[in-house]
Formats: structure tokens, sequence, C-alpha cells
């Protein structure tokens, strides 16, 4: 099952935000998934177990406090 999923990853108590951001964005491309940067969120389509682990690595790679804000659904248009 394909899904789209919507989300925001931001560091906590850093000064610059982009790296933590950049990392994680880059995590989600390492995994060939389509990936839609947005300036407050983004968007990110593919089967729902490569979205989920998807998710979770770009977490990881954010590194330090963070904070994952996700919207996920099976129902959305998946180009």
């Amino acid at each position: 099952m394909d899904v789209s999923c919507q989300f925001a990853l931001y560091p906590l108590g850093e000064a610059e935000l982009g790296p933590a951001i950049h990392a994680g964005l880059a995590a989600l491309s390492a995994r060939g998934l389509s990936v839609e940067p947005g300036p407050m969120s983004t968007l990110v389509r593919g089967p729902v177990d490569e979205v989920f682990a998807a998710l979770a690595e770009a977490f990881k790679a954010a590194g330090g406090a963070t904070v994952l804000v996700a919207t996920v659904s099976n129902a959305c248009p998946v180009p």
C-alpha cells in the first residue's frame, strides 16, 4: 500500500535549524522516495513500510533533541 505523508522535523534548543533538517531530508532522499520539501513541512510518498522506516531514519539523522510531527494517509492522491 502506498501512502502520502506530510511531516515537519525540527531540532529544539539549536541556534541553527538547517543542519538537522537537511540531515533528515538527506536520509529520506537516500531511500529513493518522492520527497517534496516545503517552507513549513515536507511531503513524502511511497510504500507504507518504506515511508515509516524513512521517517525513523530522518528522526535519528537529525540528532539531539528533535520534534517530528507527521500526518500519514493512504487515501490522499499518490502521483
